[in-house]
């Protein structure tokens, strides 16, 4: 069979199964196999695959066709120019998180800050920003250790191994000096609500790094209320956030003495991530 006819069948079968991008899918599923770039792929639609290639093929179609994301199929997810290395014990890093990332290094530029992730996960968060403050300190904390392994594994990947301290620690185990920066970006979606999320999302990703208890708030008093301890004053905390909670976020920042200094949008102009100003 060749590689037209192969990502053709593929397509298909996906498109069965109501996956939007189906042909891109197939595509790159075959490069996986293959061991080549998807543009490659392309310019030799009429090479022949061996028997034992389709085989494998056939597998990951079938794993996509059941909604796998495809990014735990590869086993990497690109953030920040970078591929990240990831599977089911940490979340696929968004696009969105990017708008964050993108807002603290024009904050801080080139200074030289002390940073802190809390439920770091892959640690593409902290990577990206250690990759552009070079000069910072860094601590990722989270309390799974499986999602720390990929963690380390990331900051090796990106020689930043002897420049970030990963901890399997909770927040309430955790003691620190004080931090410049903050930044999670912790469960937030209600307990009730995870069994409406995409197929994707529910049967694939963490539900620890979904689930933000009855009102999707659990995780974010924790990082607010204990963010206050470790942040120097005028220091910044940066949160990601569920769809429909600023005004509720927002009431707890001032509550605790925050003063709220950027709404980042995501792409469906909903606010994702806020970022506060401790000042006591």
């Amino acid at each position: 069979m060749n590689t037209l006819k192969l990502i053709n069948e593929g397509s298909n079968k996906l498109k069965q199964s109501n996956i939007i991008s189906h042909q891109l899918d197939s595509e790159i599923l075959l490069s996986k196999v293959l061991n080549k770039t998807r543009e490659n792929l392309l310019i030799n639609l009429g090479q022949n695959i061996d028997r034992k290639n389709v085989k494998k093929f056939e597998k990951l179609i079938r794993r996509r066709s059941l909604n796998e994301p495809i990014a735990y199929i590869l086993k990497k997810k690109e953030f920040w120019s970078r591929n990240f290395e990831i599977n089911n014990n940490t979340l696929i890093p968004r696009p969105e998180t990017e708008l964050m990332v993108e807002k603290l290094v024009y904050i801080y530029k080139q200074k030289k800050i002390n940073i802190l992730d809390i439920g770091t996960g892959s640690g593409c968060i902290l990577i990206s920003l250690l990759s552009e403050l070079k000069q910072s300190n860094c601590i990722g904390i989270d309390i799974s250790k499986k999602a720390l392994k990929i963690a380390i594994k990331n900051s090796k990947k990106n020689n930043q191994k002897n420049k970030i301290k990963f901890l399997n620690r909770s927040l309430s185990n955790f003691y620190h000096k004080k931090f410049d920066l903050i930044v999670s970006n912790p469960p937030y979606i209600r307990t009730r609500d995870i069994k409406n999320l995409d197929r994707s999302i529910k049967y694939y990703e963490p539900k620890i790094a979904l689930d933000g208890g009855n009102d999707g708030l659990d995780v974010i008093k924790k990082v607010i209320y204990k963010s206050k301890e470790i942040l120097k004053v005028n220091g910044l905390l940066a949160l990601e956030i569920g769809n429909g909670q600023l005004r509720k976020v927002s009431t707890l920042l001032l509550k605790n003495l925050y003063r709220i200094e950027h709404n980042i949008r995501d792409y469906k102009n909903n606010t994702r991530c806020l970022i506060a100003k401790y000042i006591r």
